[in-house]
């Protein structure tokens, strides 16, 4: 059992940290104005009564100072803003205030702790998410094209839209107003260059997929429909260790069990939470859509992702395959609406991904 004396609550900011000490011996509080230098801050807490557990709330600052802290012997635990009780009568918040709350919080061990990833880890989140988005970018980038030619009345009629038929019908798109014509070629150039970077961070993600330390448990998630490697590699990432969590409490993890509030003999829920990894969330809700489609036996695309997993593996993800799909159809029987049953599978899928993930 951790014995701390001086419990360590910061205030983090781009330009200022604040700090607050407490001696959970004397009772006795520091507190002090620091700069964001992590070997300031280090030199502060050095000083206090050891030994010393110090604290601060995840946010855009990033996990360099708890990787600073923790090489250097200090105990450092990134707290979960959304999960810190704040008194709801307490109407006045500083920095300094937020700083002592969180030193009390930790001592009294109610401090619900963000796992702080690795170096290599955080790289290849950073490129997952830059990829995002760009993908975000390029369905705008789209949308501006469409809505210009709506504007005139020109609606694409030939079939499905962004393929290489639709690129040659764009291309031959024509304005006798000079004004118009430039801003329609501006906004097919932004597309155009979109989707190049789209394409770039594809390749990147894919090439480091079956270079890291993830390959092997991408090739497993990849034994499920929906999940690829684009797919496997940014669930992977983002979720990091999976023995962190259960089959049943992935999901929770992931936002993707209903609200709820329940009081006596009274229960009633509602929307999912949509708390946790939106990105990882997101990945799940998309990939579900595709056991919607009748499973018998593995396609090529399938066989050929199956090639680089183990027998257990792949007997794993045919039996969810089977499983995800008859969940779909016992909702399309029931009536469901399509999205709410997708999200619904979406959860179940999270603890069959969980399930492939930790295979050993």
């Amino acid at each position: 059992m951790e014995r701390n004396r001086t419990f360590v609550g910061l205030d983090v900011h781009a330009w200022s940290v604040t700090g607050h000490g407490l001696d959970a011996v004397t009772g006795e509080v520091w507190q002090r104005r620091l700069t964001p230098d992590p070997a300031d801050i280090l030199g502060w807490v050095a000083g206090l009564p050891g030994p010393v557990k110090v604290t601060y709330e995840a946010g855009p600052t990033g996990f360099g100072l708890a990787r600073h802290l923790i090489d250097h012997g200090v105990p450092c635990v990134v707290a979960a803003p959304s999960k810190l009780h704040r008194p709801s009568g307490d109407r006045v918040k500083t920095d300094a205030r937020d700083a002592q709350l969180l030193a009390r919080l930790l001592r009294l061990d109610e401090i619900v702790e963000v796992t702080v990833p690795s170096v290599e880890q955080e790289a290849a989140r950073d490129l997952v998410r830059a990829r995002e988005d760009v993908r975000g970018d390029l369905m705008r980038a789209r949308h501006r094209v469409s809505k210009l030619l709506l504007r005139q009345g020109i609606v694409w009629t030939g079939g499905q839209a962004w393929t290489g038929r639709h690129d040659v019908w764009l291309r031959s798109q024509r304005f006798a107003q000079p004004g118009r014509q430039l801003a329609f070629e501006s906004a097919y150039e932004t597309m155009l260059l979109t989707g190049q970077r789209r394409d770039r961070l594809d390749q990147a993600i894919t090439a480091m997929a079956e270079t890291s330390s993830y390959t092997a448990v991408v090739h497993r998630l990849g034994c499920l429909r929906g999940i690829s490697t684009l797919t496997g590699f940014g669930l992977a990432v983002e979720i990091g260790d999976w023995t962190r969590f259960t089959g049943s409490t992935i999901g929770a993890f992931l936002g993707l069990v209903p609200t709820e509030y329940s009081s006596g003999q009274s229960r009633s829920q509602g929307s999912i939470t949509k708390t946790g990894n939106s990105h990882a969330r997101r990945l799940l809700v998309e990939a579900a859509w595709h056991h919607r489609k009748t499973y018998r036996n593995p396609g090529q695309v399938m066989r050929t992702r199956w090639e680089h997993a183990s027998a257990a593996a792949r007997a794993r993800g045919h039996e969810g395959n089977r499983r995800l799909h008859h969940r779909w159809e016992i909702f399309t029987a029931r009536r469901k609406r399509p999205v709410i049953a997708n999200v619904a599978v979406a959860r179940e899928l999270a603890g069959w991904a969980w399930s492939l993930a930790v295979l050993e």
